[in-house]
């Protein structure tokens, strides 16, 4: 697995209400689609960079460290996410997807 499992995840599967135990990538393009179904984007065309600030915030702890700490010069030499994919976001989801990683996404079920 590619990342940390729940009890109630195990649980399921040992019972056989899974057939198998969901990847990094599928939850985290289920935590998007919640995310894109809560607060629409007004420009369709932003999602593709919406999503990947997303993933990377979720998933990097130092792109979060950057991004909460507001070092933003950091991004320039980091190779998960530049400063040229922080800019292609919509200025509102930049401050939008922290916020509502930290009130509903559970980070510790994306650790390796």
């Amino acid at each position: 697995m590619d990342r940390r499992l729940t009890l109630r995840e195990i649980l399921t599967k040992i019972f056989g209400l899974i057939p198998r135990f969901k990847s990094k990538d599928e939850l985290l393009e289920e935590e998007f689609s919640k995310f894109v179904a809560d607060r629409v984007p007004a420009q369709p065309s932003a999602i593709p960079a919406i999503k990947t600030y997303f993933k990377a915030y979720v998933t990097s702890n130092r792109v979060r460290d950057i991004i909460d700490g507001r070092q933003f010069t950091d991004l320039a030499t980091n190779p998960y996410f530049t400063t040229h994919d922080f800019r292609a976001v919509p200025q509102q989801y930049r401050t939008l997807v922290p916020e509502y990683v930290k009130d509903y996404v559970s980070l510790n079920q994306f650790a390796p």
